[in-house]
């Protein structure tokens, strides 16, 4: 019996010392994300055209904060632009809101979205929709629960032409508004920063293309020759989608840091949360559905596992050396995933510091948020989004790549 246990040990022990090499890498790749990804606003500015800019605002249930959105897009200091506002079907106040501001404001172009065809997601099919009314040179994509600072238009438009850029998406500052989202999302930006890294995603030589929905502007003649939103037009994480095609085609994109002029939601509450967990998951599930398991058992043990062999090895510490080497080596990787939550906390997410003390509990979220998601990435019920549901069988995702 003591050699079984002896074995299992050493087993998990190997395993930890795995677990907190990865986690050295991992917050390595976060810091050197953190220090070298470019800002919007510090560049050296060699274009004063002002080609005219299409922003196309998809809204649907967001009597909360399409007001605050408008606003903030109708006090840009830029000159040359109109915003394409898209009630995809609201069943709240989103269409009056929208309807009284175009009233006060020209640029404002109210457009009520054609119910959704079969084989589209709803946000994909409301931005098709704003894309038709469009009539600049450049679109600007955001989302109804963003909110920018007056110069970010102008900002984009000078750093896009500067660089000879195809398409610019600029990372925001991720607003949490419960505890829920607040201890989870440190989590899984860890995921975002080291697999969706601007580092990679600024390098010809990866293949790693990404937009962060909340911002980003594209070429129209770019935005045609990959295909619009008709070409992602099955995708659940949609503009992840369309940055992965973008940079597959041969276009110049970048990713840029914008938190301290752009802010975005990520998850209004605890079901937006469980929502948003179950999308990440079930793009990988739909390309591969054994990889995703691998997937899923890698993330188990690198977010959650090291704390509870923590637990079970303390209480046996002293009674042998295998005990103690695993007492040891996973309460190192503890400790790296607690840091790794620090890091996020503080430079990327700008939370107090007391959410990362429940790092275990909001691993633990992610993980049953994954495992949801793979029990549920085929069932007729699998993706919820602003009252919709969405079904995914048959529907092969490209937005993550396994």
């Amino acid at each position: 019996m003591e050699l079984a246990v002896d074995i299992f040990n050493y087993v998990f022990t190997s395993i930890m010392i795995g677990i907190a090499v990865a986690w050295m890498f991992l917050i390595k790749s976060m810091l050197d994300s953190f220090r070298h990804t470019p800002y919007l606003d510090k560049f050296e500015k060699t274009n004063d055209t002002t080609p005219k800019v299409s922003i196309i605002l998809p809204a649907r249930n967001e009597e909360e904060h399409i007001g605050k959105c408008l606003e903030s897009l109708i006090n840009q200091n830029y000159k040359n632009y109109e915003i394409i506002v898209i009630n995809d079907s609201s069943e709240d106040n989103t269409e009056k809101i929208i309807s009284e501001y175009g009233k006060k404001d020209s640029k404002i172009i109210h457009v009520n979205a054609q119910p959704k065809p079969e084989g589209w997601m709803g946000k994909n099919w409301a931005c098709m929709e704003g894309y038709k009314k469009a009539t600049g040179e450049l679109l600007l994509f955001t989302d109804a629960d963003t909110k920018h600072k007056e110069t970010v238009i102008s900002l984009a438009v000078a750093h896009l032409l500067s660089f000879d850029l195809d398409a610019l998406s600029v990372i925001p500052k991720m607003l949490s508004f419960d505890f829920w989202t607040k201890i989870t999302l440190p989590m899984i930006s860890t995921f975002l920063h080291t697999r969706f890294s601007a580092l990679k995603v600024n390098d010809p030589a990866k293949n790693t293309g990404y937009f962060f929905g909340s911002f980003f502007i594209i070429k129209k003649k770019t935005y045609d020759e990959v295909g619009t939103h008709e070409g992602v037009k099955q995708e659940i994480i949609e503009d992840g989608a369309l940055g992965k095609k973008v940079k597959e085609q041969g276009y110049k994109i970048k990713m840029v840091r914008g938190e301290h002029l752009i802010s975005a939601v990520w998850a209004r509450d605890r079901t937006t949360l469980w929502n948003a967990l179950k999308r990440l998951m079930i793009p990988l599930y739909l390309q591969s559905g054994g990889i995703a398991i691998g997937i899923f058992f890698a993330v188990l043990f690198l977010l959650f596992m090291p704390f509870p062999f923590t637990i079970y090895s303390a209480v046996f510490a002293l009674d042998s050396i295998s005990f103690s080497v695993l007492f040891a080596t996973s309460t190192l990787s503890s400790i790296l995933i607690y840091t790794g939550s620090v890091i996020e906390v503080k430079k990327a997410l700008f939370l107090k510091l007391k959410y990362s003390v429940f790092a275990p509990i909001g691993s633990l979220v992610v993980v049953f948020g994954f495992l949801a998601g793979l029990v549920q990435a085929k069932s007729s019920s699998s993706v919820s989004w602003r009252g919709r549901s969405y079904s995914m069988k048959d529907h092969v995702q490209s937005s993550i790549s396994v």
